[in-house]
């Protein structure tokens, strides 16, 4: 069967989900397009790309929205991983919308761009996500020679909440692996998560191929990094329990989750266990750090299960098991100092 791909077509989800198409040509306005299977969409197109044809068209002014375009159809765009991707070209189509983004580039200065992020203030990490394709956006324009400096270096980053996702505990876990039975789908989910460490994008794509006798191999979609990593004795009875072919995880119909998909699964699954709605895939992914961090494991053993790039994101997981542990030891020797001066004095 033969795939047509065509041109300047993009996919954009409403905000009542539903998705709608629209041709995107840069330096021209976007066309809304008929549902592919419509009968008039194949018309439509060919009418949009003959409007938006010239054969001398003046350059494209250079607004914010034509560099969106250019950056989105870059080969530094196209690098990033396909969730990556996904996210930032929501983003970017939303500030495309906004008033602001008719503007040129080379006038727009760092108190305008502060102005336009405060508007998420309250939502801090939605505000941090703009500041960051606000300085990658103007990175490429001054590469490309639109701008001599890049005005959002010295935007500030909002404080987000410090702990992020919950960490599961202990005996969260353990009510969850009582309600989910040893060879069920939602029994070993939790294992991938909980036992490599790793985010669900990476856990769905799993599959027994990655198997290497006591080493399960993963690339990290996010990141990149691959990393080998020995498998928990828990976690190889799952797998044994697996399907033979295709991915560790899947659906009733054997198809493999999207991460996306699998996150709703994953959340109908411990509200069936009991267990209350903070509770995230990625909070066991931290709780995989906490138990390594427990075991005495330093920050650079757990990196190298987590696949981290950086160890400060492991300490931030680690730190109340780190706080814990001092502050009892500190206890353990003032009790021992006070036993000791008690000793003296009696003798």
């Amino acid at each position: 069967m033969t795939i047509i791909r065509l041109k300047y077509i993009q996919k954009v989800r409403d905000r009542y989900g539903k998705y709608r198409l629209y041709f995107r040509r840069p330096g021209h306005q976007s066309i809304r397009l008929p549902a592919q299977e419509d009968a008039c969409f194949l018309l439509a197109y060919q009418e949009a790309l003959a409007k938006t044809e010239t054969i001398e068209r003046p350059p494209a002014p250079k607004t914010l929205a034509y560099l969106i375009d250019l950056w989105m159809e870059s080969a530094r765009f196209m690098s990033l991983g396909k969730n990556t991707q996904t996210n930032y070209r929501r983003l970017l189509l939303s500030i495309q919308k906004a008033p602001y983004a008719d503007d040129y580039v080379e006038h727009f200065q760092t108190l305008h761009l502060r102005r336009f992020v405060a508007e998420f203030s309250d939502r801090p990490a939605a505000a941090n996500h703009r500041i960051k394709l606000f300085r990658m956006l103007f990175d490429y324009a001054v590469d490309d020679g639109w701008r001599a400096d890049n005005p959002a270096i010295p935007l500030k980053r909002y404080k987000e909440k410090a702990d992020g996702a919950e960490t599961w505990s202990d005996e969260q876990i353990q009510q969850y692996e009582d309600h989910w039975p040893s060879g069920s789908v939602q029994r070993r989910a939790l294992a991938l998560l909980l036992y490599t460490g790793q985010r669900r994008s990476d856990v769905v794509r799993m599959e027994r191929k990655h198997l290497r006798g006591d080493i399960i191999e993963v690339t990290q979609q996010k990141t990149g990094t691959s990393l080998m990593i020995p498998v928990h004795p828990n976690l190889m009875t799952e797998l044994v329990q697996a399907p033979e072919n295709g991915n560790f995880l899947q659906r009733r119909n054997g198809k493999s989750f999207t991460a996306n998909g699998f996150y709703m699964r994953f959340k109908s699954w411990r509200d069936a266990a009991g267990l209350p709605d903070g509770l995230s895939p990625h909070g066991l992914r931290k709780a995989a750090a906490r138990r390594l961090a427990e075991a005495g494991c330093t920050a650079h053993q757990i990196a190298a299960i987590t696949g981290h790039a950086t160890l400060s994101e492991v300490q931030r997981y680690t730190r109340a098991v780190d706080q814990e542990k001092l502050a009892r030891e500190a206890m353990k020797r003032m009790d021992a100092v006070k036993q000791s001066l008690g000793t003296v004095k009696q003798s």
